[in-house]
C-alpha cells in the first residue's frame, strides 16, 4: 500500500517540457495572480496577461487592492492552466517572481496594443486598446524566480506504464524529502 500510496502522491517527476511551457504560456490569455493582503491573507484574482520577454505582463488600476498590496510586497505568483486551450486539459504552470509596476507611457503602449490584438476581432481590439488607456491604469510585469509545473499527460501515461524515464524530471524536495518524512510520521511504510 505505501507504494502506491508513494507512487500516487510524487508529482513532482511530471514537469511541463520547457517547449510545452512556452506554447501554454503564450496559448492561455487568462491567468490567476496572487498576492498577499496587509493583513496576511494570500488572494488571486483572474486576469488577461501577455507572455513576452519570458515575463508576465498584466494590468488594473492603480486604485486595486493588488496594486497596494504589490507596492507593500512585490512577491507574487501567477497559475496558468492548459484548460480551453489548443493543448487541452491537464497542463499547469505556477510561477513565483517579483512584481514591478510601471506607469510610463512607452510600457503602457506597447502592453495596451499587445492585450488587445490579443482578440480576433480587429475591430474590437482597437476600441479595447483605446479604453485601456485610462488616467489611472498601470502595467505590472511578473518577472519569474521560480516555475512548479505539472502535466497530467505524463502522469497519466506513467500511470499506465507508458512513460520512459527519460521524460520524468528529478524529485522536488515535497517528494524527495516531505513525502518520506510524512509517511514515516503517519506509520506508513
Amino acid at each position: 500500500m505505501a507504494e502506491e500510496l508513494q507512487d500516487h502522491e510524487t508529482v513532482s517527476i511530471y514537469p511541463l517540457d520547457p517547449d510545452v511551457l512556452e506554447k501554454l504560456l503564450k496559448t492561455q490569455g487568462e491567468c490567476v495572480f496572487n498576492w498577499v493582503t496587509k493583513d496576511s491573507w494570500p488572494v488571486g484574482v483572474i486576469m488577461s496577461y501577455v507572455w513576452h520577454d519570458g515575463r508576465v505582463w498584466l494590468t488594473a488600476g492603480a486604485h486595486r487592492h493588488r496594486i497596494a498590496a504589490v507596492r507593500r510586497n512585490p512577491q507574487v505568483s501567477v497559475v496558468v492552466t492548459s484548460t480551453g486551450t489548443s493543448l487541452g486539459p491537464a497542463k499547469t504552470a505556477t510561477v513565483k517572481g517579483r512584481c514591478i509596476i510601471h506607469e510610463d507611457r512607452e510600457t503602457k503602449e506597447w502592453f495596451y496594443h499587445a492585450l488587445a490584438f490579443r482578440n480576433p476581432d480587429l475591430a474590437e481590439a482597437a476600441a479595447f486598446e483605446k479604453r485601456l488607456d485610462s488616467p489611472l491604469r498601470v502595467v505590472l510585469e511578473v518577472v519569474p524566480e521560480k516555475w512548479i509545473t505539472f502535466d497530467g499527460i505524463k502522469f497519466a501515461a506513467d500511470t499506465a506504464g507508458k512513460l520512459p524515464e527519460s521524460a520524468k524530471g528529478p524529485k522536488l524536495s515535497a517528494d524527495a524529502e516531505r513525502l518520506p518524512r510524512e509517511l514515516k510520521a503517519r506509520g506508513v511504510s
